[in-house]
């Protein structure tokens, strides 16, 4: 096989979201399974299917074209707010649509107008991560402007937490969502049919609430393909966190000193490293680098040391193992460089059933 490459198992993938469905069905939650980190792949889009999830949720217009065209019948909810440049695209390929700004909103209405269509979308709340959303105070107003808009229909509000400011989905936030639900259904007399809680980060709050009020739907990724509760990095019990390996070639393998000698300057990102003199080592470099993957978000299987990339090579410690030249090194991936390998061209992605049974993987718990 060609390299450097990821090896997909999709009996793996199966399992995670069949254990994470029925968990959401237990506390009454219904569940979209978000394939933006796979670049809406077709086959890892199936897997999901067949597992018996029928929603599907992306953050890119283009990967659910592109499921839509491959053949994948599910609902498609478009997870990131709709851009005035696709607007077509949207009504034509996405079921629903998170929104927030009312003048796109207006514009979703005219176009699904137009063909005879109806939108349905999702109003995003903010409740404190400050990234996307309504503010509270402002919900019922803009829900009220929603209802007047010819061409919408409005299945629901929503929130998202945990992305860009870290704050954790809690029994608090996950109340205040549920009463601005209960508010909206009395002021207007109508029914939402989703109220969003949020994403992977999502976990904890699952496991362990004792109700979870109105909030009757997750869109779930990260701890599907990887295993992880995003909030804690710790696994997930019962979940395979190895569904996805990294394989990358040896192209050079040389003892040579650990800090570099010269006069110092910046690197090729602009940085100005600072490297800890350990003596020799048997320092290897692999056929991969930061155009690629996310070398901090990588973990070698075997017991060596990452030492940094550059654009196009990644350096290992190889200390005791014995590598040589045209060898394969194996890697398990968080979520930041699952998403620069599925997108970089130079990555080769090979989906199978069990790549690697012989080493198939449980966590604690299983």
């Amino acid at each position: 096989m060609s390299a450097p490459r990821i090896e997909i198992e999709l009996e793996k993938i199966s399992h995670n979201a069949t254990k994470i469905m029925t968990l959401c069905r237990a506390k009454g939650i219904r569940l979209t399974a978000v394939t933006k980190a796979v670049c809406g792949s077709p086959q890892i889009a199936k897997t999901f299917l067949d597992s018996g999830i029928s929603s599907l949720g992306d953050s890119y217009i283009a990967n659910i074209q592109n499921m839509r065209e491959s053949g994948i019948q599910a609902q498609y909810i478009l997870l990131r707010s709709p851009m005035p440049s696709n607007i077509q695209q949207v009504v034509e390929f996405a079921d629903i649509s998170l929104n927030t700004e009312l003048s796109i909103i207006r514009r979703l209405g005219e176009c699904a107008a137009q063909r005879g269509k109806t939108h349905s979308i999702i109003l995003m709340v903010e409740l404190g991560d400050l990234r996307e959303g309504i503010l509270p105070a402002e919900i019922k107003a803009t829900v009220k402007e929603t209802l007047n808009i010819r061409g919408i229909n409005l299945a629901g509000i929503g929130t998202n937490l945990a992305c860009f400011g870290g704050i954790k989905p809690t029994e608090q936030n996950m109340q205040e969502l549920s009463d601005l639900a209960e508010d909206i259904q009395r002021a207007h007399g109508i029914p939402l049919e989703f109220v969003s809680g949020g994403n992977s980060a999502n976990y904890q709050w699952l496991n362990s609430t004792k109700t979870t009020g109105r909030i009757n739907h997750l869109r779930i990724g990260e701890s599907i393909l990887l295993g992880y509760d995003t909030t804690t990095h710790q696994p997930i019990p019962q979940l395979y966190t190895d569904a996805f390996t990294l394989v990358a070639e040896v192209i050079e393998i040389k003892t040579k000193p650990s800090k570099p000698y010269g006069e110092p300057g910046r690197d090729a990102f602009g940085n100005a490293p600072a490297f800890e003199d350990q003596g020799t080592m048997r320092r290897a470099i692999l056929a991969i680098g930061r155009q690629d993957i996310d070398p901090t978000s990588i973990q070698p299987r075997a017991d060596m040391q990452i030492l940094g990339a550059s654009s196009d090579h990644l350096l290992l410690n190889a200390k005791n193992i014995d590598l040589n030249v045209g060898d394969e090194v194996q890697f398990d991936l968080q979520y930041g460089a699952l998403l620069k390998a599925m997108v970089s061209p130079y990555v080769e992605k090979n989906t199978c059933r069990l790549c690697y049974i012989n080493e198939a993987r449980y966590f604690s718990g299983a």
